[in-house]
């Protein structure tokens, strides 16, 4: 996939650079005022950008990522890419092995297939609950959400009270759009996921995840089997509430569609 050479819009340069600046201001507020702060990357592009910015400005910010145990190889290489180039630490959050040998020992390796409670099932021991440990004693946490990237993010604000940790949880890039994100990979050269080459705009499970048309929903090859309204895994809870309507079972023939 070749992306277009952004450097030379000198109106959308210029855009990304005031995007910029307000995000670095809001990220050194957090950082004053919400110590111990964290950032948790999944490894994204969006992601990439606030790495870039955080280590631009040495903030001190912890970031932390959660291997599930079946993310993508391209995004092992990512992480080794990101703690060679930015010189900082990434700390990894595993899920508890008993909890989740058990889970699958109960209900198969790729239980996630069969219904929106089991996909979120697997999504709570691999994500939800290694992101509780990663939080803990964290004033605040950092997200690369967008708003414009699905449905269940339309209206999302910069700050949100997360009910659940009990913290303030920011979101700096929420109203960037994919052009501005892109753009400001391209300027200052941020390394990025192979996979985004390669019509992958979302990255999360290597099963649960797959490439996606031209004029398709940035996030529609994330659990593309489930209706829209409910493809969040947990980390960021929706309003959207699931139905017997929400999935669809799928056979092995067309799990990467």
């Amino acid at each position: 996939m070749k992306r277009p050479d952004y450097r030379g819009d000198a109106e959308l340069v210029a855009r990304v650079d005031q995007r910029s600046a307000e995000a670095l201001a809001l990220l050194r507020e957090i950082a004053h005022d919400f110590a111990p702060a964290v950032f948790a990357s999944s490894l994204g592009v969006e992601d990439m950008v606030l790495t870039d910015l955080i280590a631009r400005e040495q903030l001190p910010i912890g970031i932390f990522t959660l291997d599930t145990g079946r993310l993508p190889e391209e995004t092992y290489t990512l992480l080794d890419t990101t703690r060679r180039h930015f010189g900082l630490p990434v700390a990894v959050h595993f899920p508890q092995r008993e909890a989740l040998e058990a889970w699958v020992d109960e209900h198969g390796i790729n239980a996630f297939y069969d219904s929106v409670e089991q996909r979120r099932a697997c999504c709570r021991l691999r994500k939800v609950e290694p992101l509780g440990r990663a939080l803990a004693g964290a004033k605040a946490w950092i997200t690369g959400q967008r708003a414009e990237q699905s449905v269940t993010r339309a209206g999302l604000a910069l700050r949100e009270e997360d009910a659940a940790h009990g913290i303030a949880k920011f979101n700096p890039l929420t109203a960037w759009s994919e052009r501005e994100v892109w753009a400001y990979v391209q300027l200052h050269e941020v390394p990025y996921n192979a996979l985004h080459d390669r019509f992958y705009p979302s990255i999360g499970c290597a099963p649960c995840t797959r490439a996606v048309s031209a004029g398709e929903d940035v996030r529609a090859g994330r659990w593309w089997w489930e209706n829209a309204e409910v493809r969040e895994c947990g980390l960021h809870p929706g309003s959207h509430a699931a139905s017997s309507a929400d999935v669809s079972p799928i056979s092995p023939g067309n799990k990467t569609r």
